[in-house]
């Protein structure tokens, strides 16, 4: 899966709970040790309750306005589901693990049909993905190529991905567009966010007009990533008119397709009521499934809802367990250290104990 890696620029945070990768907070120093433990601030809280903190050292916020997500790497598509009864033996191959045997597949259907585009992606994506056949960069390359010629969105779309890489065949931004203007106006709607994410980088402001209308394409296709980015320009008013309720819709759409950054988006504008009734309970619940799919800011909020009793009931316990797992990931909290500084040595144990569990593989 070395071709995947290379090829999607996401970032993969991993936990490791053992040392909480980083000093943990002073009220979670090892048990024994003498730590002055004044009694928690249960004032008012500020409106911006949920704003990232200020000293943040970890990942960037869910609320930076221009965070946008990564670029959607290769998936294949393209090949015929359907060939007479029995369906596409390549294909079904493929799908049920049998690499070299699809591969195979792949070459006999070119034996009948040479101009079998869908066949040269197939046997792009094997190589490109080192399934069944060593990882070669240069020969999926050249596959996809050869289906690019013969008009396959889907080889147009992994050479576009592939251009964006650092590695493999040499990045290329302005090659990697052409590629994805060719897939996006054959109507492939992740070549169509891609290409959209490549112009609010690149375009200005006309870029960004144009940006909004691919993100849509892909958002109609069901593309949490494209629903998030497209809210995140109708928050912003960037490329569209502003306009809150839709831009928290999007984030619903997003969050409901399983998108971590649209949860955390939608869990923000519905704690905070921005284009939406306020309803802290429901917007615990989405943090709360954010958290536990392992989103640090997603675990930050929540920590901060437990340790105030906003949105749930007040249990320091739960928000010194979702606080460790942040901070073990780089996000620290002056106001949850302050907060959780009154924990005795047996809640402290048992907010670690729950941590444990909660980490994501």
């Amino acid at each position: 899966m070395a071709g995947t890696a290379a090829l999607c620029a996401s970032l993969v945070v991993s936990v490791a709970l053992v040392g909480w990768q980083g000093p943990a907070p002073a009220w979670a120093q090892a048990p024994g040790q003498d730590v002055e433990r004044p009694a928690a601030d249960d004032g008012a809280l500020a409106p911006d309750m949920l704003a990232p903190p200020a000293d943040a050292t970890g990942p960037a916020g869910a609320d930076d306005v221009d965070e946008l997500p990564s670029p959607v790497g290769p998936a294949l598509e393209g090949l015929e589901t359907q060939e007479g009864e029995t369906g596409d033996r390549a294909y079904a191959a493929y799908q049920r693990g049998l690499y070299l045997t699809a591969f195979m597949r792949a070459a006999d259907r070119l034996d009948e049909d040479p101009d079998d585009a869908a066949a040269m992606s197939l046997i792009g994506e094997l190589y490109l993905q080192g399934l069944g056949l060593p990882q070669d960069f240069e020969r999926a390359a050249e596959w996809f190529a050869l289906a690019a010629r013969h008009g396959d969105p889907a080889a147009h779309f992994a050479l576009g991905t592939m251009r964006l890489a650092q590695d493999g065949i040499g990045r290329d931004t302005a090659a990697a567009r052409r590629h994805f203007e060719a897939a996006a106006e054959a109507g492939h709607a992740p070549a169509s966010y891609n290409l959209a994410l490549i112009l609010l980088e690149t375009g200005g402001e006309e870029g960004a007009v144009e940006a909004a209308r691919l993100l849509q394409q892909a958002a109609d296709a069901e593309i949490p990533e494209a629903q998030h980015a497209l809210g995140l320009l109708y928050r912003e008013g960037r490329g569209v008119e502003e306009n809150l309720p839709r831009a928290t819709a999007l984030f619903h759409r997003a969050a409901r397709n399983g998108d971590l950054e649209g949860m955390v988006e939608y869990a923000s504008a519905v704690f905070n009521g921005t284009g939406v009734a306020p309803d802290e309970e429901r917007a615990a619940a989405w943090f709360r499934l954010a958290a536990w799919r392992g989103d640090t800011i997603a675990q930050n909020r929540l920590a901060l809802l437990y340790a105030f009793g906003r949105g749930v009931e007040k249990d320091l316990v739960e928000a010194a367990s979702w606080h460790l797992l942040a901070a073990g990931q780089g996000l620290d909290d002056e106001r949850l250290d302050e907060a959780l500084r009154e924990l005795t040595e047996e809640q402290l144990s048992q907010a670690r104990a729950l941590a444990e569990t909660r980490m994501w593989p």
